[in-house]
Parts: C-alpha cells; sequence; structure tokens
C-alpha cells in the first residue's frame, strides 16, 4: 500500500469512526447497498496501517548516543510509558516501574558508567526496574519486552533512544531510593537525535553489520535453515 494513499485513508477513516458517520453509512437502510463502504475493507486498511508504522519503527530503530538539550513533550512521553504499561506479562503481573530522571544532576551520575557517558546530553532518562518478589522467574524479560515497547514508540514518535547497561546497581537504587525488591534492569536515553555529532553509532555498524536472515533463523530444528527450506502449510 502506497503510505501516503494509507495515511489518509487511515484519518478519514478515524475521523468517520469518531463521529459514528461509519456506523450510519453501513447499517441506515434508507442508504443504498451499493453505496455502503465495507467494514471490511476498513478494518482491513487500518491493519495494514498498524503494520506498516510498526514494521518501519523497528527498520527506522538504532541506537543514538548523541542528543540535542530540546525537551522532550509531557505528551510524548505519556504515550511512550503508556506503551510500556499495555505490554504483555507473565501471569499479567506486570512486575515493572519506570522512573523518569530529567533532572541534570542525576543524570550526570547515572552517566558514570564506562559506556553511558552520553547519558549527561541525553534529557530523559527512563530507569527500567522489575518485581522480584512478584514475579521472581519473568520480571527481567517482562519488563524488558515494555521498554522495547517504549523503545519502538519513541522511534514512531521521531525520537532516539539507546539502551544502557554499564551502571552501578547499587549506586543508581541509592540515588533514585530504589527498594529492594526491585532489580535495576537497564537505563534508557531518550531524546531527539543530535545528528552530527552521533559518529558511534556509525562507526560501531560499520565493524559489525547485521547478521543475515539464513544465519539467525531455522525451520523445526536448529541448522535446517529456514530461507533454504520451503513452509509445508496447508490450505484449508
Amino acid at each position: 500500500m502506497d503510505p501516503v494513499y494509507g495515511l489518509n485513508c487511515a484519518l478519514e477513516i478515524h475521523a468517520w469512526l469518531s463521529n459514528r458517520w461509519l456506523v450510519e453509512l453501513n447499517f441506515n437502510p434508507k442508504i443504498k447497498h451499493e453505496n455502503r463502504i465495507s467494514v471490511s475493507l476498513l478494518q482491513f486498511l487500518l491493519n495494514e496501517m498498524d503494520l506498516m508504522e510498526v514494521f518501519e519503527a523497528i527498520q527506522k530503530r538504532h541506537s543514538v548516543r548523541s542528543y540535542l538539550a530540546d525537551e522532550v513533550p509531557r505528551v510524548k512521553l505519556e504515550k511512550i510509558l503508556e506503551a510500556a504499561r499495555l505490554a504483555p506479562s507473565a501471569g499479567n503481573i506486570q512486575p515493572w516501574h519506570f522512573i523518569v530522571v530529567t533532572d541534570q544532576k542525576k543524570r550526570k551520575k547515572l552517566s558514570k558508567g564506562k559506556y553511558a557517558k552520553f547519558l549527561m546530553e541525553s534529557p530523559v532518562v527512563i530507569v527500567g526496574c522489575g518485581n522480584k518478589k512478584a514475579s521472581p522467574n519473568w520480571y527481567t524479560v517482562d519488563t524488558t519486552i515494555a521498554m522495547q515497547n517504549m523503545v519502538l514508540t519513541a522511534t514512531s514518535e521521531g525520537l532516539g533512544t539507546c539502551w544502557i547497561g554499564s551502571f552501578n546497581e547499587n549506586q543508581v537504587r541509592k540515588l533514585l531510593n530504589i527498594p529492594e525488591k526491585f532489580g535495576i534492569i537497564a537505563l534508557l536515553a531518550l531524546g531527539y537525535r543530535r545528528e552530527a555529532m552521533d559518529l558511534s553509532s556509525k562507526v560501531l555498524h560499520f565493524f559489525r553489520r547485521r547478521k543475515k536472515m539464513e544465519k539467525i533463523t531455522s525451520l523445526e530444528e536448529f541448522e535446517n535453515y529456514f530461507l533454504n527450506k520451503k513452509l509445508s502449510l496447508k490450505r484449508k
């Protein structure tokens, strides 16, 4: 689907739905059948837009290590946090807690890690915590899934992010007054990318390129390479 055409369709459809015009159009007996719009077609267009937006965010996402000082709008920050809130979790326990850090002095202390120096210039740092008591086996996985939701949503909002695992857990715990029952999973830098200065990411990806699909996937068993085999799917 052409992105511009799809976007226009989606905007019109949302307007119809919000005004209940779609229901009136499709179910009003006074409207001729041939003039009605297919609900399934509209739903298909919406689904296509959603799939396209998600995959586009996945393609565009990359680690950003240089940021502008521009403030992240509150509405975008709330949307990013909402994406985390909606993440799946084992038993729906939702063991996560996220601390949004914007204070410059605190960000400076969070940037003490060997590979975390740029947190000083990142206008927002989100600290992802997982409740070890609530979900002892899955708190790390669940919190990580929620944080990846934040990363993709931030990308779709035009913001850059970077996962940070370079930190001293005890120091972060003391700085942010985090209870012992919470493990600190990762830090997430968030802000607008400084284009000209973000060179470290380019250098890293020059020497460490993405692995090819056939190197990371198998079909039915390990090293029975997925791309070299035909799927044995039967049509119902």
